[in-house]
């Protein structure tokens, strides 16, 4: 955003204009004159294309008028000089010396995190992804001044929110990506966790705690694992993913039985009206859909021979598995469990199969099903 437009150039008495102006930011607002020094310095600027003049005149409003608040205008004259120079650290410079003079410069935080972001440095866009979450939280907790209506005020708040979507989306999508593209799993748990926090409103909210959860199971924290998990249904009762891992986890630990196979059967349920996601095509949700509806059913099989119930756990796995032969792990497993289910019953020559089908798909299920076989291959010589 160029100066000319966050510093509204005005006569200080037309009250209305000034009070559209300051709807539409959050932070300091600082009127200038019409015809002021300070006003004909910024119109000398902003209609200068020469780098070099540019910063001249930028350091001379700086040095003669950056009195007061005039200093963030300053501030905010050299962030956006320094931006569009590619200068990226004398950018961060200035701009931490306009957070300190106006801490709740929205706008400042944006023009940060786009600097950050073009430089490519994650942990600057991080760090201040923070001050701007700090900021908007802030600012939705602004009581009304004295003498305004409590819903008025929110109204306005409403409005300065809307005016300022799509900086808010820029900087949730600008964090949200750096926490998830961090290849330590435990780190970007715990970055997708706080992202949550900082931004609780965000579209991407449910998402980061999703994948958090997924990421501390990565990171072997069963603790934490089940906190999100279980958070996130509290919130959000049909989440399909949740409600996969849980019934997934508990299955395959022999605990929490009933709360697994309920989870299980929910998550078949839903994926059978589950609506295909934007920018997903037909036959890719048509894929994602089977692996789940695979992974759910497979839980089921789990808690069924934890349950005794082998029988019916022979008839999950078998549905479940031409679900799961697009995921080899998941593939393996299932097939490596069904062997188990199928020896309880004591169909040995089936089991055999199952055991080869589970060694036939490199994952690390293979060396098990292997071990499997060469029982069966040493009761044979036994028989004999």
């Amino acid at each position: 955003m160029k100066a000319s437009s966050r510093f509204l150039s005005t006569f200080l008495f037309l009250a209305s204009l000034s009070a559209v102006a300051t709807a539409q930011q959050i932070g300091k607002f600082v009127p200038i004159a019409a015809g002021s020094d300070e006003d004909k310095a910024l119109t000398e600027i902003n209609a200068t294309t020469d780098p070099a003049q540019k910063l001249a005149l930028i350091d001379k409003f700086s040095a003669d008028l950056a009195k007061g608040d005039m200093a963030a205008v300053a501030d905010e004259l050299y962030v956006n000089y320094y931006i569009a120079q590619k200068n990226y650290d004398k950018a961060f410079e200035y701009g931490d010396k306009l957070f300190a003079v106006d801490p709740d410069n929205f706008n400042n935080a944006v023009n940060m995190i786009r600097a950050a972001n073009e430089k490519g440095d994650a942990d600057k866009v991080s760090a201040y992804g923070e001050k701007a979450g700090g900021i908007l939280q802030r600012f939705k907790a602004t009581p009304p001044p004295d003498g305004t209506e409590k819903e008025a005020w929110q109204r306005q708040k409403s409005n300065t929110l809307d005016a300022n979507k799509d900086n808010i989306v820029y900087v949730e999508e600008s964090v949200y990506m750096v926490a998830y593209r961090n290849p330590n799993a435990a780190k970007r748990a715990v970055a997708l966790t706080h992202f949550a926090d900082l931004f609780p409103d965000s579209p991407y909210a449910t998402q980061a705690l999703g994948v958090a959860a997924t990421s501390y199971q990565q990171a072997q924290n069963a603790p934490k694992m089940l906190e999100v998990a279980n958070g996130l249904l509290a919130k959000d009762p049909n989440n399909i993913g949740m409600l996969l891992l849980l019934s997934d986890y508990y299955s395959e630990k022999g605990e929490q039985l009933d709360k697994a196979e309920t989870s299980a059967k929910k998550a078949v349920e839903l994926l059978g009206s589950a609506p295909k996601p934007e920018g997903v095509t037909d036959d890719q949700w048509q894929q994602q859909v089977s692996l789940q509806k695979g992974l759910a059913l497979s839980a089921l099989g789990q808690v069924n021979i934890q349950k005794k119930e082998n029988a019916t756990a022979v008839e999950n796995f078998k549905t479940a598995a031409p679900l799961l032969k697009q995921d080899a792990n998941s593939y393996a497993r299932n097939q490596y469990r069904l062997g188990f289910a199928l020896l309880n019953l004591k169909r040995n020559a089936e089991a055999k199969d199952a055991f080869t089908q589970a060694a036939s798909v490199n994952s690390p299920y293979k060396p098990l099903a292997e071990a499997k076989l060469k029982t069966f291959a040493g009761a044979s010589t036994k028989k004999s």
